[in-house]
């Protein structure tokens, strides 16, 4: 999922259960459009790999994810702007709380599911 804040999604995609969720991460970085005011992508270490931070920056983003501590090179990075990441997981707890089918995935169909997140958003951007 890609949020603006912890109030506003921007797209989601599915990734299947057996599957890393970074190749669907490029995946949907590709469907974004870049507005002139966003400058910062603020990711998890799950997407800190090279391919990942590299269509970051294609796409004029500047990446701010930290180094998994394996990294026999590590980067520098925002500590005190990646501290506000903390947004995007405010945003699945309050989903996840206020409705249980997102928490416990109790559809089958993806289309279902997909359907209720959506619905969920909706209602949690009206409250």
């Amino acid at each position: 999922m890609v949020t603006a804040s912890d109030r506003s999604p921007v797209a989601f995609v599915l990734s299947g259960g057996n599957r890393h969720d970074s190749p669907i991460g490029e995946e949907l970085l590709e469907s974004l459009e870049r507005l002139a005011e966003q400058i910062y992508m603020l990711m998890d270490r799950a997407y800190e790999g090279d391919s990942m931070r590299a269509k970051v920056v294609e796409k004029g983003y500047i990446p701010v994810v930290p180094p998994k501590k394996n990294r026999k090179e590590p980067w520098e990075y925002d500590r005190e702007l990646y501290k506000r990441r903390n947004e995007i997981e405010r945003y699945f707890l309050r989903l996840k709380k206020r409705f249980r089918k997102i928490f416990t995935r109790f559809d089958k169909l993806d289309v279902l599911f997909s359907g209720f997140i959506l619905f969920a958003m909706i209602i949690d951007h009206l409250v």
